[in-house]
This record gives structure tokens, C-alpha cells and sequence, in this order.
């Protein structure tokens, strides 16, 4: 293990704190996104292709086209900037929005598909029993999609936690700050250093399969 730290020893770290962070996200915003995206409401369709997108899209041009928009000259970040001083981009908050959106749909989908499915005679029925939207989601749909919801969760965080188009956009890729586990990988192959890329790869796929087997346990209890 001190080997393998020794290549970058603050990625890991960082990798852990932005999929710890991008975790809770993930059951607050996934889990609600999913429910909303089961039932119509107005501009339902855009919504679902803006959480879709990171599937079909390449990471890369999200990333670049979230710098034009949240850079400190940006038509978001411009302004932030102005307003506070603060910069999204190149940045911890940068590295969990990058990873919040790259896993986002492989959480809501599942969790969608399953309210649509073998939840949707129970919501209806909450429904017509007087209970509300909240009181829904919290009471029925959660614990008749859990299972969707472990699976959403491994996905999500799994694909986060190996992010790199939209980290190198969003993140700078500044070694010791805004360097993750996979952009550690990355710098490793660009400097030569196979080696190294290939113990801190081993030490990617370990972390992200014991992640699995907690969610998944999770799931059992």
C-alpha cells in the first residue's frame, strides 16, 4: 500500500472525499429526481435529457461546455465571480459537480424505471388514500425500490469515483489539489511512469469493487 501511495499520496484521499460527498447527493437529488421523472409535469422531457445526457454525450465536451459556463468569465461563473469572489471551477466543488453529473443518470434511471414499474399501482394507491408527494416517496416508494436504489447508488458512485473528462475540465487536474485517483492514472501514463499507473489502476479497481460490496451489503440489511 505505501508503495502505491507513494505515486500520489493525496489522490486517494480526494478521490474518497468527493464520492463521499457526491454519496449523499446522490441519495438526496437521485432518488427525488427519479421519483419527479416518473410522474408527468411540465418540461419532464427536457429534464430527463439534461440527466441523460452523460450517457450518450462525450465526458470531455460536458466538461468543456460547464467550463465555458461556470469559468470565472462564464455566463454563470462570470458573475459568481463578481458577486463573491468565489470560483466553482478548478476546485473541490468543481471535482464533485463533475462527478455529481457523470453519475447522476446511472442513479435516477434505475430508480426511475423501477417506479414506473413494479411501484406504480402502490403510488397510485398512496394517492388515492390522501397522502401527499413527500409522504409517498418516503413511506412507499423508497422501500418498494429499494433494491433499484442500492443499484442506482453502486452505479453512480462507481462511475464518479473513476471520472475523468468532466474532472479534467472542471478540476484543472492541479496535482496535490485537484488531482483524483484517475487523474493520478492519467499524469502517470502521460510521464512514462507505467508503473505507477498500474499500481494506482489495481488500487482504482480495488477501492471501487469494495465500494460495491458495501452498497450492496447495504442492500441486504
Amino acid at each position: 500500500m505505501g508503495a502505491i501511495l507513494s505515486c500520489s499520496p493525496a489522490a486517494l484521499t480526494l478521490s474518497l472525499k468527493v464520492a463521499g460527498v457526491v454519496l449523499l447527493l446522490f441519495l438526496v437529488v437521485g432518488i427525488g429526481l427519479g421519483y419527479a421523472l416518473s410522474r408527468p409535469f411540465p418540461l419532464r422531457g427536457l429534464v430527463d435529457a439534461l440527466v441523460s445526457l452523460p450517457l450518450v454525450f462525450p465526458p470531455i465536451a460536458i466538461g468543456f461546455f460547464l467550463l465555458l459556463l461556470l469559468g470565472r468569465h462564464g455566463l454563470v461563473g462570470g458573475p459568481l465571480h463578481t458577486a463573491t469572489g468565489w470560483d466553482l471551477v478548478f476546485s473541490f466543488h468543481g471535482l464533485v459537480l463533475a462527478a455529481f453529473i457523470a453519475g447522476l443518470p446511472l442513479v435516477v434511471k434505475p430508480i426511475q424505471s423501477a417506479i414506473e414499474g413494479s411501484a406504480h399501482e402502490l403510488v397510485e394507491a398512496s394517492y388515492t388514500l390522501g397522502k401527499g408527494r413527500l409522504a409517498t416517496l418516503v413511506l412507499v416508494v423508497i422501500p418498494a425500490v429499494r433494491s433499484s436504489i442500492i443499484a442506482g447508488l453502486t452505479l453512480g458512485v462507481g462511475r464518479s469515483f473513476g471520472e475523468v473528462g468532466i474532472t479534467l475540465m472542471l478540476g484543472g487536474n492541479i496535482i496535490g489539489s485537484t488531482e483524483t485517483l484517475s487523474l493520478a492514472i492519467y499524469n502517470s501514463v502521460l510521464d512514462g511512469d507505467f508503473n505507477c499507473a498500474t499500481r494506482l489502476s489495481l488500487l482504482l479497481g480495488a477501492v471501487s469493487l469494495a465500494l460495491f460490496m458495501l452498497l450492496r451489503r447495504l442492500g441486504r440489511l
